[in-house]
């Protein structure tokens, strides 16, 4: 006669199974999507996305679960563009800046999604893509509100100033010299992500995640709930706050260039290897980062470190491999 076999008892999870899973997050930037301003049809975009998912697969070969951020900026220059052609030419209404944010989320996203999973897939990986609409709670005190200073949208002509304030009372239009009027909004400071509890089940749950698009539609908080604000929040701070709340020991700011310099454009000019957070800190207050290009992503690189991050790569796309396997761009450590 054949044994019943006995009840299984159950058995003490193993380390391994108990462990969160090692995330890392990379901030994509606009070099990532328009690589030339003569590329940027949605398919040139795609190739671009493709060459950029080919250089994040080291990352999972090591063991990292990604979650993935992104610039919009031409994008939603895009949209809001074929807004006002539509609004002159076909009587059709503006769209929102939160929504323009919200629809290249959901359009990047995508093509973030199908280009990563289909490199993973080309490698032999296994992994699942998800992308999620993500809003980013900001203080509507914030004093980014009492000075905007974020050009969004197209530039306009004199002649058309009348036109739009009539339509658009609440529009701040500030002159370029060269180029015309240009709208301005605010950039707060990103308080928390509404949608991090989403972003922790998936990751947890195996997913790599594209969150965070744009630094996020901010939003602010009121006693009848959340409301969406014009603003551009900077996506290196919200990537930097994400990668915190994960805790994640590694972020990645991906930019057009292999190394942050200091003196850069002179002839002392010097890549920064491996830097701790205190001297690049005070790099930073020497005033040695541009404020609309590499100060805030040395900022963000701060922050992050500051509250318990381990490492930053600042580095261009191609050299990402190089940066994971033998230190090349620049490394920022507590």
């Amino acid at each position: 006669m054949t044994q019943e076999p006995e009840p299984s008892t159950p058995t003490e999870a193993s380390p391994t199974e108990l462990a969160p899973p090692l995330v890392a997050v990379v901030a994509i930037g606009g070099n990532s999507l328009i690589k030339h301003r003569e590329l940027r049809t949605v398919e040139d975009q795609y190739r671009a996305i493709c060459e950029t998912a080919s250089h994040l697969v080291g990352l999972v070969r090591s063991g990292y679960r990604l979650v993935i951020s992104h610039g919009n900026g031409p994008q939603v220059g895009f949209i809001m563009l074929r807004s006002e052609i539509a609004r002159e030419y076909a009587g059709l209404h503006h769209v929102p800046l939160s929504s323009a944010v919200a629809d290249t989320q959901g359009a990047i996203g995508l093509q973030i999604q199908q280009a990563l999973a289909n490199e993973l897939a080309r490698h032999g990986l296994d992994g699942h893509v998800v992308t999620v609409v993500t809003q980013v709670e900001v203080d509507p005190e914030d004093p980014g509100f009492d000075s905007p200073s974020k050009p969004v949208g197209e530039f306009y002509s004199a002649d058309q100033l009348e036109t739009l304030r009539s339509q658009h009372p609440d529009w701040i239009l500030v002159e370029d010299a060269d180029r015309g009027f240009r709208r301005v909004v605010a950039s707060p400071a990103p308080l928390a992500i509404v949608e991090q509890d989403a972003v922790d089940t998936l990751v947890a749950g195996g997913h790599h995640v594209v969150a965070a698009g744009g630094g996020g539609i901010p939003v602010v908080r009121t006693p009848e709930g959340l409301h969406s604000v014009d603003a551009v929040i900077d996506k290196d701070m919200t990537s930097s706050l994400l990668a915190s709340n994960l805790g994640a020991p590694l972020l990645v700011i991906s930019t057009a260039v292999e190394h942050v310099m200091i003196n850069f454009g002179t002839p002392d000019a010097q890549p920064l290897g491996e830097i701790g957070v205190d001297q690049i800190e005070r790099y930073l207050a020497e005033g040695h980062f541009a404020p609309g290009s590499m100060a805030p992503k040395v900022r963000a690189a701060i922050g992050f470190i500051r509250r318990g991050g381990r490492r930053v790569i600042i580095t261009n796309p191609q050299h990402l491999d190089d940066a994971i396997e033998h230190g090349q761009g620049t490394h920022i450590v507590p």
